[in-house]
């Protein structure tokens, strides 16, 4: 007579990837705190409720409290067997009505939703009008005094390159690097609506929104577009003190490497990621 086995059924574990839109408004930015609402946490919570597994993911972005996203991406491990189509369906079920997945897949072991990464894209949105829109506050910066943003555009190139941002944001991490290679800097204007792209291989923290108020005294003519080499070869944090408020600002995209074959992969080097990113 055969024995019966004790042993337990092998469960395997794979990697996924998640590209991930919400509203930032009722949030304490991405990542996970203690006793603050956090899209982290929210997400976490739903693949709980869903997979009855304890589930740790990581961001591409961690975006700030107000900061909302188009493409962020996570990724996190799990034993889920089923068609990833029905996890995707079943978190869009119960997550908020302010936080989606759009799309979801298997990736390599290896993948890392942060360090993976080879560029982020952000936007920061301006409504440029004497008069508020309730329509659209949420999600612009109401600045009412007239911008030149071909001035801002200007000054957008000088900052295209590899760089110190000491003047524009602080690292994540006590001492690390303040210096990022910003690969595309560009403000345009559509109607009353200004916008600043831009693409680096890492932010330091608030960097985005810095740049962006140095960018605004270029427009109201306070500053000249060459200006901003000047607060950057300073490295002094002083010259820049107030940031613009954080519902502007929206991670826009992720790049990551052409071999995870992603619609969203760019033909980027893997030595322009950065392990510091923001």
């Amino acid at each position: 007579m055969l024995e019966a086995s004790n042993q337990q059924p092998v469960t395997s574990v794979r990697k996924v990837m998640a590209v991930v839109e919400y509203d930032g408004t009722g949030y304490h930015g991405f990542q996970i705190q203690p006793k603050q609402r956090t899209i982290q946490g929210e997400i976490e919570h739903a693949l709980a409720r869903i997979t009855q597994e304890e589930i740790r993911i990581v961001g591409a972005g961690r975006t700030d409290a107000g900061v909302h996203a188009k493409g962020q991406v996570i990724s996190f491990p799990t034993s889920w067997d089923r068609p990833l189509g029905e996890l995707r369906r079943a978190l869009n079920a119960v997550l908020p009505r302010d936080i989606v997945i759009h799309e979801i897949r298997e990736v390599p072991e290896g993948f890392h939703a942060r360090y993976s990464a080879l560029s982020r894209e952000y936007r920061y949105s301006i409504w440029n009008n004497l008069t508020r829109s309730p329509l659209v506050e949420r999600f612009v910066y109401h600045h009412p005094q007239t911008l030149d943003s071909t001035r801002m555009n200007k000054a957008c190139s000088c900052l295209v390159g590899t760089h110190d941002f000491a003047s524009l944001g602080s690292p994540l991490k006590e001492g690390g690097s303040t210096v990022r290679t910003l690969y595309r800097a560009e403000c345009d204007r559509e109607g009353d609506l200004v916008y600043v792209v831009l693409v680096a291989n890492a932010f330091l923290c608030r960097m985005v929104r810095g740049l962006v108020s140095a960018l605004l005294q270029v427009g109201t003519g306070r500053l000249a577009p060459d200006d901003l080499i000047g607060i950057l070869l300073a490295k002094d944090r002083d010259l820049v003190k107030v940031t613009v408020p954080p519902q502007g600002l929206c991670l826009v995209k992720v790049n990551y490497p052409p071999f995870l074959g992603s619609k969203r992969d760019v033909p980027l080097s893997r030595a322009e990621a950065c392990k510091e990113s923001f």
